[in-house]
């Protein structure tokens, strides 16, 4: 059993860890986390600095954002690819979808997570034999849940503009309003 796999508190080449995410508060509490579990933790706050780090010293482990301010997370996971092909990265986004999915994995990532991800979620995903199937989430979103994130991306895609978000969900935009102004269900 590797140190991984135990959960050993130690610090190795091999234990390596970038973080990229321009969520300082979350990096910061992330970080610590995973240093708690043996990581050697560097961290970037842009694709320009994490492609940087990649080109520096590339890490055997890392953890993502796929949207940045400078871009798009996916191209720090291909250049890691491309340095250090033994690497296993994991891509974390509060937009999730199955077509950035697909890409994520195709580009070399062994696993997509949806904000908010904790320290334990990530640590299992990098540590995931290849090809184990994930454990089931013990508390799933709801319907409700999942139409009300989709409604806040779209919105949000839409720089907050309710009559366009209204017309590209084809949904009355009094209706929308109504649902922007609920708390978020279960």
């Amino acid at each position: 059993m590797t140190a991984l796999n135990m959960g050993l508190a130690m610090t190795t080449p091999e234990m390596s860890l970038l973080l990229v995410d321009d969520d300082r508060p979350f990096v910061t509490r992330l970080a610590r986390a995973m240093e708690a579990r043996g990581y050697a933790v560097r961290t970037a706050e842009s694709v320009a600095d994490g492609l940087a780090a990649v080109e520096s010293e590339p890490p055997a482990f890392a953890v993502i954002d796929m949207r940045l301010r400078d871009g798009n997370g996916l191209d720090v996971i291909a250049r890691l690819k491309e340095r250090r092909p033994d690497a296993r990265g994991v891509i974390l986004t509060g937009y999730g979808n199955i077509a950035s999915a697909v890409s994520a994995v195709k580009m070399g990532a062994v696993d997509y997570l949806a904000k908010p991800a904790d320290a334990d979620e990530i640590h299992a995903a990098l540590g995931a034999s290849p090809g184990a199937k994930p454990d089931l989430p013990e508390n799933p979103m709801s319907a409700d849940r999942v139409r009300w994130e989709h409604i806040q991306r779209v919105y949000e895609l839409c720089d907050r503009n309710v009559s366009e978000t209204a017309r590209r969900l084809q949904m009355h935009r009094r209706t929308l309003q109504r649902i922007l102004a609920k708390r978020a269900p279960r």
